[in-house]
């Protein structure tokens, strides 16, 4: 049946996701919920790649460059259901807000996107492209399947990821680093038998200390950060010395960083605390990985790291994005800055170079949180501004 491209269908379109749970690699159901409102509002052709991310497209009336909106599918784990103050897949409109699990991130903006470029059905003068990923709260590999294979091929992308109307620009890149020590096993009440992985913790953790005050900051993006967030011990019983234990650690780095690059400067600083491994124990340093199937079947064992990119303020594409989008109170161009967290447009820009900003409503503070929500004002605003936007970049990259 057809449905007309208006925001009040847009947002009963981001309840049905809402009410379909779409954790990484179960996004299937919303997939498919996706590519039939794709065609419900006059997409002239939809499709799913074999990872699952699923691909429509709005034919332009001539050869202008191709632009590209993206959000993705999946969503973080809700939590306790009971810590909500409305449950997280009913999917309520309340005091103005829509609320619930990716009302913001992003089922909200990405039902705003699909509806968006269907209003320029026969008035963009190049292709508009929306592509809806897989796996971007695991890393990534969504988009990173959907242009490494050429899946599509835009001049530019609009990452749909929360900023309350503001054009962003880039991002720190985000890696997941393991430091895992080996020891040897032995019950607690001899421990003299064991070589104990937890004593090699505490050298680490000042190597770490000491790689955290030397990271290196950019002007706009800030500085490097890491932080160690979890030890994971093996065996798991109280009363066993353990023979192996995980540090993890999270690094906020700055784009242009390999993983190879990393892993060496994680090696030197805790060496310069652990010159010598004690007999009898081990040391690993790698990059943290997981296996990842996609709700198509198709598994990879994939490494976690997303990488960062940053956008000149002055680049034409940001500059006619600043302008088109304004200010929603109508004060001149929109605010120009980085987001804080981590995007697909890692992958967009900082790997495969397209150029690639920000635009969308809602606050980043709520994002992964319990009280997710959605202001519905904002969100209409930034729905009228899709339109312009995108035909603003057609005509800076033309």
């Amino acid at each position: 049946m057809a449905v007309e491209p208006t925001f009040e269908n847009a947002i009963s379109f981001a309840q049905d996701l809402i009410r379909i749970p779409s954790l990484s690699g179960e996004e299937g159901d919303v997939a498919r919920r996706v590519k039939e409102e794709m065609e419900a509002v006059g997409f002239d052709e939809t499709r799913f790649d074999d990872l699952g991310n699923v691909i429509g497209v709005v034919r332009g009336t001539g050869e202008g460059p191709p632009v590209m909106l993206n959000c993705h599918m999946d969503v973080v784990a809700e939590g306790a259901h009971e810590d909500w103050d409305h449950p997280p897949f009913a999917a309520v409109i309340e005091d103005g807000h829509l609320h619930g699990r990716g009302s913001m991130d992003i089922k909200g903006p990405l039902a705003l996107q699909t509806h968006a470029a269907a209003c320029l059905k026969g008035k963009a003068p190049g292709d508009v492209i929306v592509a809806h990923t897989v796996f971007e709260e695991r890393g990534g590999w969504g988009m990173e399947h959907l242009l490494a294979n050429k899946e599509v091929e835009p001049a530019a992308v609009i990452i749909g990821e929360a900023t309350k109307g503001d054009v962003t620009t880039g991002h720190r890149g985000r890696a997941e680093v393991e430091i895992v020590l080996n020891g040897l096993a032995g019950h607690a009440s001899a421990p003299d038998r064991a070589r104990n992985a937890l004593d090699l913790v505490p050298p680490v953790l000042r190597g770490l200390d000491d790689l955290r005050a030397s990271q290196r900051t950019d002007p706009v993006l800030g500085t490097a950060s890491l932080v160690a967030t979890g030890i994971d011990v093996l065996p798991e019983s109280r009363n066993v010395v353990p023979d192996q234990a995980v540090v993890v650690v999270d690094w906020r780095v700055l784009p242009g960083n390999t993983d190879e690059e990393l892993l060496d400067e994680v090696r030197k600083a805790v060496f310069r605390q652990i010159p010598g491994i004690p007999e009898g124990m081990g040391m690993e340093i790698r990059m943290a990985k997981e296996h990842q199937r996609a709700f198509t079947g198709r598994g990879e064992l994939r490494d976690l790291f997303t990488p960062g990119f940053l956008m000149d303020d002055e680049h034409p594409v940001i500059q006619a994005a600043a302008e088109a989008v304004g200010r929603r109170d109508g004060s001149g161009p929109a605010k120009v800055r980085p987001w804080t967290f981590a995007t697909d447009g890692g992958w967009s820009a900082g790997v495969f170079g397209i150029p690639t900003l920000g635009f969308a409503p809602g606050e980043e503070r709520f994002a992964h949180t319990n009280r997710e929500c959605l202001e519905l004002g904002e969100a209409e605003w930034a729905f009228s501004r899709h339109p312009e936007l995108i035909l603003a970049l057609q005509k800076a990259l033309g």
